[in-house]
């Protein structure tokens, strides 16, 4: 714990808040991808520049992502996904940056990337289906398993946390260690296993949350078609 807190330092205070590192960075990348974001979308051209090219394959390739998972609400889960897998891919590698410590390296960080992906999971089926529709799957196929369906809810919002916090922290530390052996003879291979792991996490955190969104969503509908049939 004392290894993870040592990543942690706190940057000024307002009051009794202390603003530490990884909520500077945090925003700092937030207001970085809120800005260029601003800036390409009043910058679009029917021909596009090597930029806008870029930007519209990345935004095509995390968009055709979501549409295996779910096409019929691809357009309604693209801006919360999308945003999401764009933010840690940037937290994950911001790390590589000297003096820059990377948000996810931070529990607390990860915890609240969690935390959003358990509202919205939930936000996105209410609006989606409906209050009384969403809630109703809790006690399907049988009321007894509401308590186990809660504590799948919980369970695996902390697993969500920890999974991105300990893959990132225990890749930093074996850098260092390398480091500490092997010297500065082996920078580049670092170097390179760092951004593979971010983009691996990235991937994985991002696809997890389409994943649990999509999940109460389909099984919900999957349970009325099965209604459906078995009336017909």
């Amino acid at each position: 714990m004392d290894s993870a807190n040592v990543l942690i330092e706190p940057v000024f205070a307002l009051g009794p808040i202390v603003i530490t590192n990884t909520v500077v960075t945090t925003w700092v990348i937030m207001a970085a991808i809120a800005l260029l974001s601003w800036l390409i979308s009043h910058r679009l051209r029917t021909e596009p520049g090597p930029l806008q090219t870029a930007i519209e394959g990345i935004v095509a390739t995390i968009e055709e992502a979501i549409v295996e998972v779910a096409p019929q609400y691809a357009r309604n889960i693209l801006p919360f996904i999308g945003s999401l897998w764009i933010f840690l891919v940037i937290a994950n590698l911001s790390g590589l940056i000297p003096g820059v410590h990377s948000p996810t390296r931070d529990l607390s960080a990860t915890a609240a990337l969690a935390i959003l992906v358990f509202l919205s999971t939930h936000w996105f089926g209410i609006r989606i289906l409906g209050l009384k529709r969403y809630l109703r799957h809790y006690l399907t196929p049988s009321p007894i398993l509401l308590p186990f369906h809660l504590i799948s809810e919980v369970t695996r919002t902390v697993a969500l946390a920890v999974r991105l916090f300990g893959n990132m922290m225990s890749l930093e530390m074996a850098a260092l260690l390398i480091l500490l052996v092997a010297g500065f003879l082996a920078p580049v291979p670092i170097l390179m296993l760092h951004i593979i792991e971010a983009l691996v996490q990235a991937y994985i955190f991002g696809m997890l949350a389409l994943i649990y969104v999509v999940g109460g969503i389909q099984s919900q509908q999957h349970q009325q078609q099965e209604q459906g049939d078995l009336h017909a």
